[in-house]
């Protein structure tokens, strides 16, 4: 038991990070509050130097994973892959506001599996920005596409489990194969998806511009050589990078197979993630002539002190208690039936993931269920509803997740000006829903094809 002081002092430091957080004033980082927060947890007690030392084994091969996605898209970006890729779109789109609405989805939805959903964030939404500048769209006319595209990409990460981190994370302390978690979660996940993406298609119909000025569109593809849809005498130019488009999409195809072929046989999915990410370095060394030192000052390392630091905090509740609360009370409710396994611990784990970070909030309702003794199905079934509370539920506020955070961080850079409140505005109409339609998805799944 801790003392009362050790308690008080790690609930004030929560309340307090979380406050700052939501405040934000004179529009601070996030990392600075959550750094305050989890230092004051640290001096509390209720964390101690051995829990540090646990928490960064958890965090350091996410971070690692993370960052070398960071260094991939930098390379692709570097070898123009953003350019082709947006000119490719609006070649599809053909004038069509609309068609470049879907586009957008399932470009996320296919980087996402490609790479993960925060990699899929770094990569889509420098295109859709490009193609949303040169289109000129005003600010109301571009937030369709970037936040829907968004959201897309990040929830996309429900369906296989090897496209989010955290839930390799989650996956190692249940101990279930990735191979069963795809079985059981792809179907259901992929449902979640078209469901959100088509109430995020109804809540921004008005303001989706039904013809885009397809004329007037060109871009970049190689420095002074812009790229125009109509014009003829740039197709070979066009035809041109597209192999080598190609070859790098492939390249980045067999990483990703190999990221999920090292987590079946137990090799460290964040070594396969650093060795892709530094042969691609080199091959734009080579081609490119550019020096790999530019990466440094392009990573968001403020993310990663972000989610370091919440870990910390989460920590400190989850030694006070916080699991122990979560297993006495929702214990029976899970054990009941797998509806009320699927729903019970999908809302809470979402709730969790808007207050605290999807990460260390999976960490805590997973680490509560391994303490709950349930039948293995019940397990499986809590397990995959934590997911997708943890990976759709938790959009809800953009500091659920990292690739959130990540999004904000380009728009601000960007000079795209979008606020918290006008992110809510959409996300509480869109997330509940379509989080309570993946939970009973799942449910239906799983009694349809796993209770006998």
């Amino acid at each position: 038991m801790y003392h009362q002081t050790t308690v008080i002092i790690t609930i004030f430091a929560f309340i307090f990070t979380m406050f700052m957080i939501f405040i934000r004033p004179k529009n601070m980082n996030e990392a600075i509050p959550a750094s305050v927060g989890a230092m004051l947890v640290f001096l509390s007690g209720s964390v101690s130097t051995g829990d540090l030392l646990d928490i960064s084994s958890k965090v350091t091969g996410a971070a690692i994973t993370i960052i070398a996605t960071i260094v991939m898209a930098i390379v692709l970006e570097s070898f123009g892959f953003f350019s082709w890729t947006a000119a490719l779109m609006l070649k599809l789109s053909k004038g069509s506001g609309t068609r470049l609405f879907w586009y957008t989805l399932l470009l996320c939805f296919s980087m996402t599996l490609f790479f993960n959903n925060d990699g899929s964030i770094l990569i889509t939404t420098p295109i859709l920005i490009l193609i949303l500048n040169n289109l000129k769209l005003k600010n109301r006319q571009k937030i369709p596409y970037l936040l829907s595209g968004a959201l897309v990409a990040t929830a996309s990460s429900a369906p296989i489990g090897v496209s989010n981190i955290v839930n390799l994370i989650a996956l190692k302390i249940i101990g279930m194969d990735l191979y069963l978690q795809t079985e059981m979660m792809f179907i259901p996940g992929v449902l979640g998806l078209l469901f959100l993406s088509f109430l995020l298609f109804l809540v921004f119909k008005k303001d989706i511009p039904k013809e885009i000025p397809f004329h007037s569109y060109s871009i970049p593809l190689q420095k002074n050589r812009p790229y125009h849809p109509l014009q003829k005498n740039t197709e070979s130019l066009f035809d041109k990078q597209k192999k080598l488009m190609i070859k790098m999409l492939i390249f980045v195809f067999l990483v990703r197979i190999s990221l999920f072929v090292a987590s079946f046989i137990g090799i460290s999915v964040s070594l396969v993630a650093v060795s892709g990410s530094l042969i691609l370095l080199i091959w734009r060394w080579i081609y490119l002539k550019v020096n790999p030192k530019d990466v440094v000052g392009k990573i968001p390392w403020h993310i990663l002190l972000f989610a370091f630091s919440m870990y910390v905090v989460i920590y400190g509740l989850h030694n006070i208690g916080l699991t122990t609360i979560l297993v006495d009370h929702f214990k029976i409710l899970v054990n009941d039936s797998l509806l009320h396994a699927s729903l019970t611990m999908g809302l809470i784990t979402a709730f969790l993931s808007n207050i605290f970070n999807n990460h260390p909030a999976l960490m805590v309702s997973t680490l509560a269920l391994t303490e709950m003794g349930l039948d293995p199905l019940i397990m499986q079934t809590v397990y995959l509803a934590n997911i997708i509370g943890s990976d759709i539920g938790s959009l809800i506020l953009p500091i659920g997740t990292l690739a959130t955070l990540i999004w904000m961080h380009i728009l601000k850079k960007n000079n795209i000006k979008f606020s918290w409140f006008e992110y809510i505005k959409v996300t509480i109409l869109v997330i509940p829903p379509t989080l309570i339609f993946t939970l009973l998805s799942l449910y239906l799944w799983l009694l349809l094809v796993f209770v006998h």
